[in-house]
This record gives structure tokens, sequence and C-alpha cells, in this order.
């Protein structure tokens, strides 16, 4: 069967799978339940822990952002690590030093500190940034025609560590409190064991290092030397790899800026915590639950006709946002939807398009730098909508977070005439 050329959609002769991708793809997909429970469950309860062992909630808003800049922070190491060993000995960094950091969280709710809490979570935040690490991963081994459909599965596999995390916590805390530990110290005791599990089987079982295995042949990956000129360098002189990037970091900084808010705008209208849940759920099923519909759509017609749509969606869910009053549920949800969707396309998209731009050896670099630029954007996005709901509104955030969606649209839509 004839594949489809990533860029432009045509079609071209097959070529077989690399005989380790689909082992490789299912470590991959287990590391992601595995450790998304981990940050899911963690995370889960970190802004009302920070909140009640500060007397803050300036401080436990600080939790999510933690977490958040450590994954930013950890993005460069690892991709200089992923050049130097493998995804492997990235992989495994990230995972032990989340495992590390929700061992400490546990520690820090015990002690009753939360300097000691927001330090972890920054540590913690190791889990996310594994997570989006292993999606370039998962196209190191990838056939011409498969990278976007590869890395998609990868993302589809945190829908489920990310709806089952959540729902652990409570469970996590009582059994916690049963074997004589803290309040609260459950849900991270049992993250910490999470990503210890995930590291064990990332380093036992991510074998053939598929960065390495990609290498074979390739004296400078081969050998480890590093390629002159890093992440940036590769911008600058990559038109199309500045256009992946800015996708992606504009996909994640709407969606974050949105999303964040959204929860306090349904308070405001008195909307139970039921009702919040199944928004914020049916959110996060738009993020990774269809992500497999822009791989396909991606690898069959090409990757900026799929990073388009996901800028058309996000446009649709922020206007319908901007115009949501805190008791119309139904349209934010469907708002929330969409703007999930969206990030799956443009964060899907834009991987597969970056992957396509780079030459194998500069890979890891830009990746890790795209990863470093998507989390400081969310972060700065995150501390932006709080200011600006509190200063004007909801509907002004949202409609801020549409007018950063316009320009790049506009880049895409040329880039698709050139």
């Amino acid at each position: 069967m004839a594949v489809a050329d990533g860029l432009t959609g045509e079609q071209s002769a097959p070529i077989a799978r690399h005989p380790a991708q689909r082992r490789i793809l299912a470590v991959l997909t287990a590391s992601q339940v595995l450790g998304g429970v981990g940050v899911g469950t963690g995370i889960a309860v970190s802004t009302l822990v920070a909140a009640n062992l500060s007397g803050s909630e300036a401080i436990g808003g600080l939790a999510q952002t933690s977490a958040v800049t450590g994954a930013g922070a950890l993005a460069v190491p690892m991709a200089r690590a992923a050049t130097r060993h493998g995804r492997r000995a990235a992989l495994s960094i990230a995972y032990a030093s989340a495992g590390a950091g929700m061992l400490t969280a546990a520690i820090a709710v015990a002690l009753g500190w939360w300097p000691l809490l927001l330090a972890g979570l920054f540590f913690a935040g190791g889990g996310s940034a594994a997570s989006l690490a292993a999606r370039y991963a998962a196209t190191d081994l990838s056939a011409p025609g498969r990278t976007a459909r590869d890395l998609s599965v990868v993302v589809w596999a945190t829908t489920i560590g990310s709806i089952a995390g959540p729902n652990l916590a409570e469970p996590a805390d009582r059994l916690g409190r049963s074997l004589g530990l803290a309040d609260w110290s459950g849900p991270y005791a049992l993250s910490a064991v999470a990503f210890a599990l995930t590291l064990l089987g990332v380093m036992t079982l991510l074998r053939p290092d598929p960065l390495r295995a990609q290498a074979h042949g390739d004296p400078a990956l081969a050998t480890g030397e590093r390629p002159k000129g890093g992440g940036w360098e590769v911008l600058r002189t990559t038109p199309r790899a500045r256009l992946a990037v800015a996708t992606i970091v504009v996909s994640h900084l709407v969606m974050v800026t949105v999303m964040v808010m959204t929860p306090v705008h349904l308070d405001h209208g008195n909307a139970s915590l039921t009702i919040v849940g199944v928004v914020i759920s049916l959110h996060i099923a738009g993020m990774f639950a269809l992500s497999p519909l822009p791989g396909w759509l991606a690898d069959r017609f090409g990757r900026i006709p799929v990073m388009i749509g996901g800028m058309a969606l996000l446009a649709v869910a922020t206007a319908l946002a901007s115009v949501s009053a805190p008791h119309h549920v139904t349209r934010l949800t469907v708002a929330l939807f969409l703007l999930g969707l969206g990030w799956s396309f443009g964060l899907v998209g834009g991987s597969a398009l970056l992957t396509d731009s780079v030459p194998a050896e500069r890979r890891p670099a830009v990746q890790g730098l795209s990863d470093l630029l998507m989390n400081g954007g969310a972060a700065l996005g995150g501390l932006a909508a709080g200011t600006i709901v509190t200063a004007f509104s909801y509907g002004v955030l949202s409609t801020t977070a549409m007018f950063l969606v316009l320009p790049m649209t506009a880049a895409l839509l040329l880039a698709r005439r050139r």
C-alpha cells in the first residue's frame, strides 16, 4: 500500500516499518499510561494542598506553575542527554526527577512546609517533560508516511493516565492515612511509585534505544558527538522548523490560558464541582482521546493543513468562550472540547512537521527547545490569565487568546501558498 508524503500529501512507494518500531511504541504507550497516572494523581490535589498549607490561594496557584516551570527547565538537559546517550537516558532522567519530586512533595505535606512542596512539584515536572519527549521518541524509527500517526498514538495514551490519575487521588489519600501517612501524602506517594515503575520499565524495556537505532551508520549520532549549532541555530536557518515550533507554542499557550480560568468562570455561575469536573474531562478528551485523527490526517493530507485546522478550531473555541456567561454550561463545554481538539491538531501537526524539517542529528536539540518554549509560554499564559480575568473578565481573556490565533493562522496560510 502506498503512503502519503507528510508535507504535500502526494503518494509514494511503501517503506517497511523498522522491525523494532512496534515494540518501541508499545513500551512508550505503556510508559505514557503509567506516567500519566503519576502526573494526574499528584498534580490533581496540588493547588488545594498548597493553598491549605500556606493559607493563601495565590500560593495554591503557584503549585501548577511550579510543575510547568520544572517541565520546561528539564527540556534542554533532556535534549542534551538524548543527543549524547539516546532517548532511554533522557526519559530516565525525567522520570527519576519526577519520582524524587513527588517523594519530596509527600515529605513536605507531612512536615506542613509549603516551600518544600513547591520545590518537589518543580522536580515532579519531569513527568510532563517525559510525556512530551516520548512523542518524539515514537518518531525516531517511523517509516515515511507514518510519523504523525506513530506520534499521535503516544499522545493518545496520555488519555488513560490523565483521566485515571485525578480519580485515584482520593482513594490514594485514604490508603495513605490507613498506612499512617499524613493527610494528602497518599496521592504523592502513589505518584512516586508510579514514576518509579515507569522509570524501571523504560530502563529495562526501551531496547533498542530508538534514537541510537536510527543513528546506526550515522557517525555523529552513533558516537554521541554533539553537532555544531544548537536548537536556536536550527530555528534561525530552517523556516519550516520555526513555523512548526510557533504553531506548537501558540496552540499550547492559547489552550492553557483559557482552560485554567474556566473553572473559576463556572464557579461564578455557581456550577457544582461535578459540572466543573465534567467540563474539564471533556476538554481532556478533546486534547488526547482523538489525537489519532490529526495523526492520520497529517500523514494523509500533509502537516500544514492539519495545523491550519488546529488554528481554526482554537479560533472557534475562543470566540465561543468569549460570549459565554458563567451559567452557559453547555456552550462552555463545547468551547472547552474544541479548545482541546484544536490543541491536539496543532501539537500533532506541528510536532510531525518539526521532525520532518530537521536533520536527524539536530532533532533532539530543537525538540527540547520546542518543549522549553511550549512550557514557558504555558507558565506565562497561566500567570497572565488570572491578571486579565481579575482586571477585566473571562470574555476579555478569551478574546485576547483569539487574537493570538489569527496571526498564526495567517502565517500558516501563507506558508501553504508558498
